[in-house]
C-alpha cells in the first residue's frame, strides 16, 4: 500500500525517533534477564549506575548494549519499508529470513514458519506444527510500522500491522495485539499520552479479540496477582508493557519495571520501550544507554550490517519521510581544555585525542571516533532555537549527573559538541551553575575567560538555563 510520507513536526519527529530508539535501547537492557525470575532488575542495579556501560552490561553471548531478535525482526521490516517504499510481504519475508539463517534467538513459531521456502501458507503450517501462535513475536517488531504510518488512518495502519503479524502468527491475536501498539505508538508520536487512547484503539479491535485485550488493558490489571498465560503471549506482553508505562513518570522508570516483571524480558521492555520512547521521546533517553546500543543483521545479500544510535536514528527519520543526517566539516582540533578540575572543553576533533580512559560527553554525531571509550556518552541535541529541542530539561540534567558521577570516581570529562561552541557551553554553564551557585550570565563570563572556543548565539539555550535552570 503506497501512501504519502508523513509529514511531522520537530517535537513529533523526536517522539518518533525515541519510539524506535527505545525499543531497541529496551530490548537490549531486558535481554540479559530473560526468561528469570522478577526483580532481578533492582537487584543488579539498585541504583542508576551513570558510568561505564551503565545498566548495558550485556552478558552471555551479548556484548554490553547488543540489541537481539527483537530489534532485528523490526530493523529487517524498516529497512524493507525504506528500500520497496511500500510494504511488500516477499521482500520482508526474504529479510526475515536472512536474519533466521544465523540469529542466536528466534522463537518457536516464528523458526517455524520461516523455515518455509514463500511466505504463502507459512504461518498456517507452524501454527498446525506446534500451536500457540498467539506468541509476541509479531508484536515485538512492530514499532516501524507506528513510524512508516504515522500519518495513516487507524484501520489502515491496525490492517498493515495484523499483516506482517500473519506472515509467521496465524493466531489472529498475535495480529491486533501488534495492531493495538502500534496505534497506540503512532499517537504517541502526535502528542496523546498512549494509556488516555486504550479504549478508543480497542474500539477498532474486532470481537472475541477486543474483549480478550480489554479484560487486561484496563487499569485494574496487576501482573503481580495475575494468573493466566505468561507473558510470553500477546495479551499479557502488551498488557504487562502497558502496565510498565501506566505505573512510571519517566522512560527509565519505564523499563526499569518492565524488565522487573521477569519471564520474556527483552520483549515486554521492548513493547513498553516503543510506548514510553512515544511518549516522552528521544531527548528523554539517558546518554549512557544512547552512546552503547548496538547490534547487527543478516541481509538478503549475506552481508552483516552493524547498527549503533546513529543508524537507528538514521533509520527512524527515513521512516518519517526524512532524509539521514549528514556530518557536516570537521574543523582543527581545540582542546581538551581545563575549565574547572577534571573538567575539560573540546570539539569534535579535539575530544578525539583524549586518553581512552576518560569520560567523553558527545553532543554531536561522533562517526564511531569514541568507540573505545568505554566512558562515552551520547545525548541527542540540536544547535538551533525555537522547536528544534523538545526536552532540554532531559538532556542537561542527565549531562550534569554524569560529568558529576564521574568527577567523584576520579574520572576526568571531556564536553564537546561538533563546534565546541554553543552545545558544549550549554553543557559546561549548566554544570557551573549547579557547582559554583551561579548565574546563567556569571556562568557565561566564567567560560569565556575558560574556553576561547565558547559562543552563546543559542537563544533557546540562554532561556532554559535563565527560566528553567537557573
Amino acid at each position: 500500500m503506497t501512501k504519502p510520507r508523513p509529514q511531522l513536526s520537530r517535537p513529533q519527529l523526536h517522539r518518533a525517533a525515541g519510539a524506535f530508539l527505545a525499543a531497541a535501547i529496551a530490548d537490549a537492557m531486558g535481554a540479559i534477564f530473560e526468561f528469570q525470575e522478577g526483580g532481578l532488575f533492582d537487584r543488579a542495579f539498585p541504583t542508576w549506575v551513570l558510568t561505564g556501560h551503565g545498566e548495558m552490561r550485556g552478558g552471555g553471548s551479548l556484548a554490553p548494549g547488543e540489541f537481539t531478535d527483537d530489534t532485528q525482526m523490526a530493523l529487517a521490516l524498516a529497512l524493507s519499508l525504506i528500500n520497496c517504499g511500500e510494504f511488500t510481504s516477499d521482500d520482508v519475508w526474504l529479510r526475515w529470513q536472512a536474519w533466521a539463517s544465523d540469529a542466536r534467538d528466534v522463537g518457536i513459531i516464528t523458526r517455524n514458519a520461516l523455515g518455509n521456502s514463500g511466505h504463502v501458507g507459512a504461518a498456517q503450517d507452524a501454527h498446525d506444527s506446534i500451536g500457540q501462535s498467539a506468541g509476541n513475536g509479531a508484536l515485538m517488531r512492530v514499532t516501524p510500522l507506528a513510524l512508516w504510518c504515522a500519518d495513516w488512518s487507524v484501520q489502515d495502519l491496525m490492517a498493515l500491522a495484523v499483516e506482517q503479524s500473519a506472515l509467521t502468527h496465524f493466531d489472529p491475536a498475535a495480529g491486533w495485539g501488534a495492531a493495538i501498539s502500534a496505534e497506540l505508538i503512532r499517537r504517541g508520536i502526535h502528542g496523546a499520552h498512549p494509556i488516555d487512547e486504550i479504549d478508543d484503539v480497542l474500539s477498532y479491535v474486532p470481537q472475541p479479540y477486543r474483549d480478550q485485550f480489554a479484560a487486561v488493558l484496563g487499569a485494574d490489571f496487576d501482573p503481580h496477582t495475575y494468573q493466566g498465560p505468561s507473558n510470553g503471549s500477546v495479551w499479557i506482553c502488551l498488557a504487562q508493557a502497558i502496565w510498565a508505562v501506566r505505573h512510571s513518570d519517566s522512560l527509565p522508570d519505564t523499563l526499569r519495571n518492565a524488565i522487573n516483571l521477569g519471564g520474556d524480558t527483552d520483549t515486554v521492555a521492548c513493547v513498553a520501550g516503543g510506548l514510553a520512547g512515544s511518549l516522552y521521546g528521544i531527548q528523554a533517553i539517558p546518554s549512557r544507554w544512547l552512546a552503547h546500543v548496538n547490534g547487527s543483521l543478516r541481509l538478503p545479500d549475506d552481508t552483516v550490517a552493524f547498527f549503533d544510535s546513529a543508524h537507528l536514528q538514521d533509520i527512524a527519520r527515513q521512516l518519517v519521510g526524512r532524509h539521514a543526517a549528514t556530518m557536516s566539516y570537521v574543523e582543527t582540533a581545540a582542546g581538551p581544555q581545563e575549565v574547572a578540575p577534571n573538567v575539560f572543553a573540546a570539539n569534535l576533533a579535539g575530544a578525539a585525542t583524549a586518553p581512552t580512559d576518560w569520560a567523553i560527553l558527545s553532543f554531536c554525531r561522533t562517526k564511531d571516533r569514541f568507540k573505545n571509550h568505554i566512558n562515552r556518552r551520547e545525548s541527542y541535541i540540536i544547535d538551533e532555537s525555537g522547536d528544534h529541542n523538545s526536552d532540554i530539561m532531559s538532556v542537561v540534567t542527565d549531562a550534569i549527573d554524569t560529568i558529576n558521577a564521574f568527577l567523584a570516581a576520579g574520572t576526568p570529562v571531556v564536553v564537546h559538541c561538533h563546534g565546541g561552541r554553543s552545545r558544549t557551553g550549554l553543557i559546561l554553564k549548566a554544570w557551573a551553575m549547579r557547582q559554583y551557585g551561579y548565574s546563567e550570565r556569571q556562568a557565561h563570563t566564567w567560560l569565556q575567560d575558560s574556553w576561547s572556543v565558547y559562543e552563546d548565539y543559542n537563544t533557546s539555550f540562554k532561556e532554559f538555563l535563565r527560566t528553567e535552570w537557573e
